[in-house]
């Protein structure tokens, strides 16, 4: 890792260096803070806009939602008159002009922009008309039916409330011909709009309430629908304006705004284009088109609104379906917030520069009394190490600490001069009883290893003698008296032996066993009674001579045997007991997957031999079973003596080789057993077996 490297000029002088610590909170953390601040009021001012044009949206859209109620209880009301249930009534015919007169003052009082009375059939029967509409207009054109009411009457009445509609320029004729000359208008070339082939807005946006008419015994006379057209409402907006804005609500100047789109048209507004000219007509942008009306968010964000930044706030309106038709806005100017937002920061900052102006002159002055002595007493050191040895600081003006260290600086000078010699001589004698104490233990640590090496190997082979001897003495004598006297029975009986020729066979079995492990036991405890001739054998065909000779065994598993052959350096070992080695190997493979598998036989050169690899498939070692593999009758098999690992140690160690056993590192389960020979045969060296004891390696 590479480590920070302070510029020469800082590096070499305790003056910078103290200019540096004295200047660093000024000129660094001053400054930072004064980053951190500006960043923080950056993130709370927008924050603070954020949840500002928040609440000023909720207040707008509970005021709109309001309105959408009195247009639904104004039109209930009338719709519980009894004037009108009276003009409904079978039998009047001639109250239908008196119905238009008494629905046109309704309409007038309720502040609405129609209201006409269906009959059952769904056929218009009366409209409210504004003065001077003549009784052909109000029966122009065919009145478009009203939307269907779901459940019953009652719950009808009670959930009164105005759903906005859109329709097109033939509905809105039919319904309301007197407000068609606040239909078509004109699209207005917006910077970022989504593109459209259209030149003008002809449809329109009602705030719509349809309602039941019925007589003293609940039943339906008719449909009575009244609503607002919301297309260049002026009146409607500036009111939700003065609502959420009213006069000195905002700071600075800054203007609040309140729009109602149809899709994404401004279809009335006080948000201006230019002079007194609204941006009626102008749309919104593509991005808040896309996550208003395509994903039905709440849009808030500082956004760039006809001409001017605002901090903006758009909502969906949605129609009686659930159809997303349109957004409802409000925003106010961000300039007037912004310019304040600087103002501050430029105060804080020049508060800053004074106090950091004033602070450097005193760190200044401060510093200059702590490198003075400083470089005085660095200056005494320099001229001791280039040999001055009398040279040393003197007395100091200081009378503070640093003054307290050149007098103490000085006496530890004096003290140096004397004890430089002495320390000199006491370091050239240390130097050289180390190095011979070294030597020493050097030589003795090696005669102490190869010692216990050796004793060690002498007392296993002397137990192992033993223990042998004891055997061969205590069994083989009774081995043969049994097997004797069963030839005996044999020859005795005759014919009369067949029913029991199993029993027999059987003994011969056991009593032949034990004559092997006999024979094993001493063929470890004294090699050199059993051991043959050394060749130098090529491990790969040596392996495919015992495949041939375990190819019966092979052949009763469904186990499949793959070879990789990289071995080209001979070994130096006698050829039974490395095919004895291999063998054994092999059996305990395959009697480790009883239920078939893959056995690899891998070798390859290593430095000065080759070695096998013999992987299993099967269950692999567990940590109790690596401790105790190659200790003398250990088994993990019913019908073995757990001598064959034991004996193969002991054959491939004679020759110094090693045989070693893990489990598989490839992530599959199985054992891996390794023996690794050598061209020359070698004398055994010491290494640590499985159970942690020194043997030859």
């Amino acid at each position: 890792m590479t480590l920070w490297r302070a510029p020469r000029w800082l590096a070499g002088s305790v003056r910078n260096k103290l200019l540096a610590m004295a200047l660093l909170p000024l000129l660094v953390a001053f400054p930072l803070l004064v980053l951190a601040l500006a960043v923080w009021s950056d993130q709370a001012y927008d924050r603070l806009l954020i949840t500002k044009v928040r609440s000023d949206l909720a207040v707008a859209r509970g005021y709109f939602d309001q309105v959408l109620i009195e247009i639904g209880s104004g039109t209930q009301g009338v719709a519980d008159s009894r004037a009108l249930a009276d003009g409904l009534a079978p039998g009047t015919p001639d109250a239908l002009a008196a119905l238009a007169a008494h629905l046109a003052t309704e309409r007038e009082r309720l502040g609405l922009d129609f209201l006409v009375l269906y009959g059952n059939d769904g056929l218009p029967l009366a409209r409210g008309a504004p003065p001077g509409l003549s009784l052909q207009d109000q029966r122009a054109g065919l009145l478009p039916q009203p939307p269907a009411l779901g459940g019953s009457i009652q719950a009808r009445r009670d959930r009164a409330k105005a759903s906005l509609l859109v329709l097109d320029r033939a509905s809105l004729h039919a319904l309301a011909p007197h407000l068609m000359s606040r239909l078509d208008i004109p699209l207005v070339p917006t910077r970022n709009a989504t593109p459209t082939q259209r030149s003008a807005e002809d449809r329109a946006m009602v705030a719509q309430a349809t309602l039941p008419v019925v007589d003293a015994q609940g039943r339906r006379l008719g449909l009575l629908s009244g609503g607002l057209l919301l297309n260049q409402n002026l009146d409607f907006i500036d009111h939700i304006n003065r609502i959420v804005y009213p006069a000195g609500s905002l700071p600075f100047d800054s203007q609040g705004t309140a729009t109602l789109f149809l899709d994404d048209v401004r279809i009335t507004t006080n948000v201006r284009l230019f002079q007194d000219r609204r941006a009626i007509g102008t749309r919104v942008s593509q991005a808040v088109r896309g996550a208003v009306l395509g994903e039905g968010h709440t849009w808030l964000d500082l956004a760039f609104v006809v001409n001017d930044w605002y901090v903006s706030a758009y909502e969906p309106l949605a129609d009686a379906s659930g159809a997303r038709v349109g957004m409802l806005y409000v925003g106010f100017t961000e300039a007037p917030f912004r310019l304040v937002r600087y103002a501050m920061l430029a105060l804080i900052g020049l508060i800053f520069g004074g106090v950091m102006a004033a602070s450097a002159w005193f760190s200044l002055r401060w510093a200059r009394s702590i490198f003075q002595p400083v470089q005085q007493m660095n200056l005494t050191m320099q001229r001791v190490e280039q040999g001055q040895g009398g040279a040393r600081v003197g007395p100091l003006p200081a009378r503070d600490e640093l003054g307290a260290l050149a007098g103490h600086l000085d006496q530890l000078l004096d003290t140096i001069d004397e004890k430089t010699q002495a320390l000199q001589r006491w370091a050239d004698e240390l130097d050289r009883k180390v190095a011979e104490r070294t030597r020493e233990l050097q030589a003795s640590n090696a005669s102490l290893r190869l010692a216990q090496e050796q004793l060690v190997k002498s007392e296993k082979l002397a137990a192992i003698g033993q223990l042998t001897a004891s055997i061969a003495h205590e069994i083989n004598n009774p081995i043969a008296v049994m097997q004797g006297n069963l030839d005996l029975i044999r020859d005795t009986l005759g014919r009369a032996t067949e029913p029991v020729q199993g029993e027999l066979r059987l003994l011969d079995q056991q009593v032949e066993r034990m004559r092997i492990i006999v024979t094993q036991l001493l063929q470890y405890a004294r090699p050199t009674e059993y051991a043959g001739y050394v060749d130098t054998l090529a491990l790969d065909r040596t392996v495919d001579d015992c495949l041939v000779l375990v190819g019966h065994l092979l052949s009763q598993t469904d186990i499949a045997v793959e070879r990789e052959r990289g071995a080209t350096h001979g070994v130096g070992i006698n050829r039974q007991e490395l095919q004895q080695v291999i063998i054994n190997l092999l059996i305990n493979a395959i009697q480790a997957m009883p239920g078939g598998g893959r056995l690899r036989l891998v070798t390859r050169d290593v430095e000065g031999g080759a070695e096998l690899q013999v992987i299993d498939g099967g269950a692999g070692l567990s940590e109790a079973t690596r401790e105790r593999l190659f200790r003398p009758f250990f088994t993990t098999k019913n019908d073995g003596n757990g001598l064959g690992l034991w004996i193969s140690q002991g054959l491939v160690e004679r020759y110094g080789g090693r045989i070693t056993a893990a489990n598989r590192s490839d992530g599959m389960s199985g054992a891996v057993f390794t023996v690794r020979l050598f061209t020359e045969p070698r004398a055994p060296a010491a290494t640590p077996t499985n159970d942690g004891r020194p043997t030859p390696g």
